[in-house]
């Protein structure tokens, strides 16, 4: 059976939690912004990839139109399981404060 820490083991050691926890910053030196409106994703068993542009074709009762792609993301799978959650997450709170999306 373990034994509990005495207490100048405790103070040796920094307490579990938020200082534990590794700090990101962010370097934004090289990001570069762009609007999108159209998502599509595919995959493998060793990749994920998402693809998006701009669909600037407003008839919608048009047979055929194109959609200018402007970026592909590829991601590990892991990786894009932690951006689903995370998209998750995000509407889930936007429909909390705006209402739920339809």
């Amino acid at each position: 059976m373990a034994k509990a820490p005495t207490e100048e083991q405790a103070k040796d050691k920094p307490a579990a939690g938020a200082a534990d926890q590794a700090r990101v910053r962010w370097a934004t030196s090289q990001l570069k912004s762009s609007y999108c409106n159209v998502a599509n994703a595919t995959s493998t068993r060793e990749e994920v990839v998402l693809n998006f542009g701009v669909n600037q074709n407003w008839d919608r009762m048009q047979q055929e139109f194109e959609i200018e792609l402007q970026h592909r993301i590829i991601l590990s799978p892991f990786a894009a399981k932690r951006l689903s959650d995370l998209l998750g997450k995000l509407i889930k709170e936007y429909e909390t404060r705006y209402g739920e999306l339809k």
